[in-house]
């Protein structure tokens, strides 16, 4: 079976960081691309920024510039650093995989549980 646990949520201040981590685990072949999503309260599920196997990484404009992410394949844990946090920024984050199950071999797409980040004025 497969699992995504994500961990790093938290409150803090407007211009604070924080930094969320995502553990995949389970009888996994290959994980093509790992991402993270977000939603606040009344509004639809949007992207924040994704990273393939190879590193090549996409953000959202309104992240740009202050969120990072990164990705470590010995461990099947995807990152995103967050900095110069706003209260636009509040939102549940969800983490994302697309990838490849080794028994039986398929293709999947996961999501973790959330973690709640809330960025006080």
């Amino acid at each position: 079976q497969v699992q995504l646990v994500e961990s790093g949520g938290g409150l803090v201040q407007a211009g604070g960081s924080l930094r969320l981590s995502c553990a995949a685990s389970g009888s996994i072949l290959v994980i093509n691309i790992m991402g993270w999503y977000r939603q606040a309260p009344g509004k639809q599920r949007e992207l924040v920024a994704t990273t393939t196997r190879g590193g090549s990484t996409n953000y959202a404009d309104s992240v740009k510039g202050r969120f990072t992410i990164s990705r470590d394949n010995a461990k099947n844990t995807v990152y995103l650093q967050m900095n110069s946090l706003k209260p636009e920024d509040t939102a549940v984050y969800y983490c994302n995989a697309d990838l490849v199950r080794a028994t039986p071999i398929r293709r999947g797409e996961y999501w973790g549980q959330g973690t709640q980040v809330t960025v006080s004025l």
